[in-house]
This record gives structure tokens, C-alpha cells and sequence, in this order.
């Protein structure tokens, strides 16, 4: 941890607390198309996948091929949702500006869709420039593919890579690049459920506020930040 030289944030349910409202608009349409998934099991198949992914995943587990325009119609709503309802996850403006590392996001999100919420939320002075996304890439997660392509724009080993990611592939894709991964359980889409787990998808810490990593981690921040964050 002392040779920490980036900390790669993951987007959704992260950064801004956009999982749960993705969640229960996409449970809404899926039933319009007689797909029944309720959210433990979006959170268990769906969260931190790529669209195409999710696609695919309803294919082989409903039999059913969504029409035409089914993405784009939801990506719309979904857009407007968030121009209403999409926050900055608690306490994370603080921790970033708090940095005394490098950092990066790698999202599965599309670059669209990432640009959008970064705007809506109001975090292009944090995030411009610094953003990774899996149309980088040949294999999103939980392949390391995503991670590894975050690392490698900035110039770091993947083992001097801390990455904070909240779903099972995400967890997975950090592990397989072989870094050290923490799991944020924070998010409004894991309010009153047990975030999934997996023993191949174990992460070498969880937390639920940012400010804890002042305890646990403090070598991180700046050192006036570490200091007065650790005082109480």
C-alpha cells in the first residue's frame, strides 16, 4: 500500500450513485418484455457489465431477444432519470480532492453515458481527461482488460494500482490485473440487501464511506488532509 501510484475509481455506484436508479428502470422495462428479474439479481448478473453484456445475459438466460431500439429508448429515459435523481456518491468530492496519488476512472459505461452523468453531476473539474472506458477495450469486465488499459495511460504497474470497484465483475477484473482491490458497499442499490460475494471475487477490503480510508489507508492523502482526518 506504501507504493500505492494510482487509485482507479470505478464509475457507476462508485463515483455517483447511479446504480440503483439504472437498477429499477431497468426492471421496469424488462417486464414490459415479460423478463422478471427483481435487483439482487441485477446486482448479482448485471452490475458493472457492459450493456452489450446485459444484452446478452437476457438472451441466455430468457430466451428472449429485445427489440430494436430497446437501448436507445432506455439510455433516453434513463438520461432524463438522471438530469433528476443522480447524486455524487457521499463524501466523494473530499476523498479525491484529498489525493495525494494519481487517479483515474475505468467505467463500463459507454463514453456517452459517462460523459452525460459527469456532466449532470458536476464533475468535470475532478474527472475531465482522466476517464477509461470499456470501448477501449476488447473484453469488459470481469476480464482485467478495463483496469489494465487504466494503468497503462498512466503510466503504472498494475500492482502499484489501488482500484474501488462495488460489483462482482468489477472485483474480478481488478483481482485478474493483480491489484489491490477494495469493494464500496455504499451505494443506494445495496440499501437493505448483502451485496453479492463470490470466493473468487473476494476483495482485499470493503467500506461503506469514504472517509474511512483516512483509517485505513491514510498514506494516501495529502498530509494535512491524513492528519486531520485521523485526529477524530
Amino acid at each position: 500500500m506504501a507504493d500505492t501510484e494510482l487509485v482507479i475509481f470505478d464509475f457507476d455506484g462508485v463515483v455517483v450513485d447511479s446504480e440503483v436508479i439504472s437498477a429499477r428502470m431497468l426492471v421496469a422495462e424488462l417486464a414490459q418484455h415479460g423478463v422478471d428479474v427483481d435487483l439482487p439479481y441485477i446486482a448479482e448478473h448485471f452490475l458493472g457489465r457492459s450493456y452489450p453484456v446485459v444484452l446478452a445475459q437476457v438472451r441466455s438466460a430468457f430466451g428472449i431477444t429485445l427489440p430494436e431500439g430497446f437501448e436507445a429508448d432506455y439510455r433516453a429515459r434513463l438520461v432524463e432519470a438522471f438530469r433528476h435523481e443522480l447524486r455524487v456518491m457521499a463524501g466523494l468530492r473530499d476523498f479525491v480532492t484529498s489525493l495525494a496519488v494519481p487517479y483515474c476512472i475505468a467505467t463500463s459505461s459507454s463514453p456517452a453515458r459517462v460523459a452525460q452523468s459527469i456532466e449532470i453531476a458536476g464533475l468535470g473539474d475532478l474527472f475531465d481527461g482522466r476517464i477509461t472506458t470499456a470501448s477501449e477495450v476488447t473484453r469488459g469486465k470481469p476480464a482485467p482488460d478495463l483496469p489494465l488499459r487504466a494503468a497503462e495511460k498512466a503510466g503504472v504497474a498494475p500492482g502499484a494500482c489501488v482500484i474501488i470497484e462495488d460489483s462482482l465483475a468489477g472485483l474480478r477484473a481488478g483481482l485478474a490485473a493483480r491489484m489491490t482491490v477494495w469493494q464500496f458497499t455504499g451505494g443506494s442499490h445495496f440499501a437493505g440487501m448483502v451485496p453479492p460475494a463470490s470466493p473468487d471475487a473476494t476483495p482485499h477490503r470493503t467500506f461503506a464511506e469514504f472517509p474511512e480510508v483516512a483509517h485505513f489507508a491514510p498514506q494516501l492523502l495529502k498530509p494535512a488532509m491524513r492528519e486531520s482526518r485521523t485526529d477524530g
